[in-house]
């Protein structure tokens, strides 16, 4: 599809271009004229040149009154984005959601590929955004009486150690693959206050994947039940900017909300940041 839109404005610019010159070239020389066996050609040819001017602002028109259209794709679908991804000689990888465990499984296999096979990458930088799993939260959280939310501090805890083992995975590997000296590659946490509403993945500034985690879902631990969204059921908008005009606009803003908000979080203090 990408190939097709591509080529598509050369290709149909040349062709209405071409039509224009035959045709004019038949109006004055008789064998051409004779060749094509017909009459009319200066009028075709006229036309063909009105179409060949205003074929850009046909499909410019055209764009304006099409809806955009936003594929929707599952968190299962991750790897197939950081693959892509990391075609790029300089790869950027951002998250904010809950713990980036669905991303973080396709990651972690990706950067172990470098070491056998670097492709064009050269540079890999991911950043990662929590919740702030120190302060009180109603997600997670204990399922209280009437299903009312109640805080529950180890249960917090325990989300965030499992936050700290992916910040120190994913950073060992930066560090090991920086030390190869073919590559330099940074991976760093930092924390947002709130619970965990959206889930937000950026691949190298182009495409934006956003979806909305179930606060209701709901697992058993130890006995007890929690509220504790599931991302890898969450299913996600992609904006691209090979897409819309409008779609080229959502993916500005997000990267906007990305970085405004990364400079006012807070670093972990089990944060980890892989040296140069």
């Amino acid at each position: 599809m990408r190939h097709r839109q591509r080529w598509e404005r050369p290709v149909t610019r040349t062709l209405l271009l071409g039509i224009f010159v035959t045709g004019l070239v038949a109006q004055f020389v008789q064998p051409v004229g004779d060749a094509l066996e017909g009459t009319g050609y200066l009028g075709g040819a006229l036309l063909s040149l009105v179409g060949y001017i205003l074929y850009d602002q046909i499909r410019e028109l055209n764009a304006s009154v099409t809806a955009p259209v936003r594929a929707l794709v599952n968190s299962s679908d991750l790897g197939t984005f950081v693959s892509e991804a990391f075609q790029a000689r300089e790869v950027e990888i951002n998250f904010l959601g809950y713990t980036g465990e669905t991303l973080i499984n396709a990651l972690y296999h990706r950067l172990e590929d470098l070491f056998d096979s670097q492709g064009p990458t050269r540079r890999v930088s991911i950043r990662m955004m929590v919740p702030d799993f120190e302060l009180p939260m109603i997600v997670p959280s204990k399922v209280g009486d009437d299903n009312a939310p109640e805080d529950d501090e180890a249960f917090r805890q325990r989300i965030e150690q499992r936050c700290s083992e992916y910040d120190d995975v994913l950073s060992d590997l930066a560090a090991r693959l920086t030390a190869t000296g073919r590559l330099r590659v940074t991976c760093e946490y930092r924390l947002y206050p709130g619970i965990p509403r959206d889930k937000i993945c950026i691949f190298n500034r182009k495409q934006v994947l956003h979806g909305l985690y179930d606060l209701s879902a709901r697992m058993h631990y130890m006995g007890t039940e929690y509220y504790d969204p599931k991302g890898f059921r969450t299913d996600l908008n992609v904006w691209s900017l090979d897409g819309t005009t409008a779609a080229s606009t959502a993916v500005a803003t997000w990267n906007k909300h990305f970085d405004d908000l990364w400079t006012l979080a807070a670093v972990p203090r089990w944060g980890r940041r892989a040296a140069a």
